[in-house]
């Protein structure tokens, strides 16, 4: 028998239940700061008991509650990293860990912000969204004053790389919550991949313009060229707007804008996009782009990618071949961006690296210790603790050389290298900052992983395009997108599907724009526009 549906009383109990022990769980994180916090609740108190440089930071030990959420099952071994421990060690400061899975974080989340209360401090962008921390700005100090005074690493990367700043100023000019810049992050996103074996046996050239492109598709798709006489290549397999990046049209975001010229474009209303569309279209009528490209979900796609017969893939778009195409890899090469019609190369990324976020570290206003958690922050904001907080302790994950240099270990025997980093650190999350001209020093494995991916990224680095950035909205701008995307996006990828499957795009295109106008475009159009010119005025 099915689940019977609950009944409203017991779902009101049972979220009574839930806010009662959520609360309770963090009023009892620390007693011990409870007891702290009577005699040491102002700020006068708190910088009596701190050192406004050096360490340690407090000269009697100070206890802080931070929350961070973890992707699904990956636990909380991180906080045995042993900078961490030794960070407690030389700071004074204590950390109460609340770990929380993304699994079941949604309902707790509302349940917090609901009851509004809070940790002191908040760790990682998966924890609270822009508009969780715009619609709810009374639960959060704003940092400005506190990186003036408190914060010389931070101040110093934003002066280094501006776009930190500019990434975490939100709309009323003020910084609520703190960057990130990883270390050795590529600046190309997804780049061309071509079965070479296939090349090979055709006597053909990897492909550089968009016509030589459609020639080897098509002698994919006609000459056998895996050769098992079956005639099932499929030269090309996805949907994304990769194969349109030839026109111009080099989405990071996947929001439907780009910049153009220093200004944002809404670019499925643009000529480009409709050549592109074209060209598409002629692909798929010729087979050469999968018939079920629309249908299939990633578990068909991936069947594809690794098909056990014989490899069927001539051509994709991805960040590594080796993670995709299993026993096959070894055939596949990843090769320059392909020329678009006006001979010019164009790639999806963002040409200061694909490395910066917002929202890493939130200081609430619930803490009784802001000026202390403002310095415990800054002591994350340097190159030596950032590298130990993305892949793991020097000792335990990195080897420090004696040249100055720093070499990633390998992983235990049956662990991949990306599933230790994640156990023995931060990894994504949290504050950190590498210098770019540090990242010289590291040395990783140019096979693998990290180390490969930059050796691609040589490839399409000088042909990546500046995205439309990651901006900051308005209160009343998040409650007026959702209203807008929904319809708009929907419509949007409709009829990208069916102008490529069924081509008439001339004949179409005059109602397809008229109707999404009709939606409102305009409106979002010029919030996007508005967003964007708030986030280019910041100094």
């Amino acid at each position: 028998m099915g689940k019977q549906p609950q009944k409203p009383w017991y779902r009101i109990i049972t979220a009574l239940l839930l806010v009662t022990a959520l609360i309770g769980s963090l009023a009892a994180c620390s007693g011990e700061k409870k007891e702290e916090s009577s005699t040491k609740t102002n700020t006068e108190t708190e910088t009596g008991n701190m050192n406004k440089e050096g360490l340690p930071i407090v000269k009697e030990p100070v206890t802080l509650k931070v929350l961070t959420v973890r992707w699904g099952n990956m636990g909380d071994t991180f906080t045995q990293n042993q900078w961490l421990k030794d960070l407690a060690k030389n700071t004074n400061v204590k950390i109460d860990w609340q770990v929380m899975s993304s699994n079941d974080w949604a309902e707790q989340k509302s349940i917090m912000l609901a009851s509004g209360t809070l940790p002191d401090v908040v760790i990682g962008n998966q924890t609270f969204s822009d508009s969780d921390i715009v619609n709810n700005l009374s639960y959060f100090r704003p940092l400005d004053d506190y990186i003036d005074q408190y914060m010389p690493n931070l101040k110093a990367a934003m002066e280094e790389t501006p776009d930190m700043k500019k990434i975490s100023t939100f709309p009323d000019g003020k910084i609520y919550s703190l960057p990130a810049r990883l270390p050795s992050r590529p600046k190309s996103s997804r780049q061309p991949v071509n079965n070479k074996t296939w090349l090979d046996k055709l006597g053909l050239k990897a492909p550089t313009t968009v016509d030589e492109l459609y020639n080897v598709l098509k002698a994919f798709k006609e000459q056998d060229a895996n050769g098992n006489g079956k005639h099932d290549e499929v030269p090309y397999v996805e949907a994304s707007n990769d194969m349109i990046s030839p026109w111009g049209i080099a989405d990071l975001n996947t929001n439907f804008m780009i910049i153009q010229d220093g200004k944002p474009v809404y670019y499925p209303t643009t000529d480009a996009y409709k050549e592109g569309l074209k060209w598409e279209s002629k692909l798929y009528a010729e087979g050469l782009i999968d018939k079920e490209v629309f249908t299939q979900d990633d578990t068909m796609k991936m069947a594809k990618f690794q098909n056990p017969d014989a490899p069927i893939v001539g051509f994709t778009y991805q960040w590594t071949p080796d993670a995709v195409f299993g026993k096959w890899g070894d055939q596949y090469e990843t090769i320059p961006p392909i020329a678009g019609p006006d001979g010019k190369r164009y790639t999806i990324g963002n040409p200061v690296g694909m490395n910066l976020s917002r929202n890493e570290f939130l200081i609430t206003t619930s803490n009784k210790y802001p000026e202390i958690s403002a310095r415990w922050a800054d002591q994350f904001y340097t190159n030596e603790a950032s590298i130990q907080n993305f892949w793991g302790a020097i000792g335990t994950v990195i080897q420090k050389n004696d040249d100055g240099t720093y070499t990633l270990m390998d992983p235990p025997a049956g662990t991949s290298a990306d599933a230790w980093y994640w156990d023995q650190s931060l990894r994504d999350f949290g504050p950190k900052y590498v210098s770019p001209s540090f990242e010289k020093n590291i040395i990783l494995n140019p096979k693998a992983g990290d180390g490969l991916k930059l050796q691609l990224d040589k490839l399409g680095s000088d042909y990546v395009t500046t995205p439309y950035p990651n901006v900051m909205y308005t209160s009343k701008e998040f409650e007026e997108l959702p209203t807008l995307t929904t319809d708009i996006d929907t419509y949007v990828n409709t009829m990208r599907a069916q102008f490529i499957t069924k081509g008439n795009i001339d004949e179409g295109w005059d109602a397809y724009v008229k109707q999404l106008n009709d939606m409102g475009l305009e409106k979002l159009i010029q919030i996007r526009t508005d967003a964007y010119s708030r986030y280019t005025s910041v100094k």
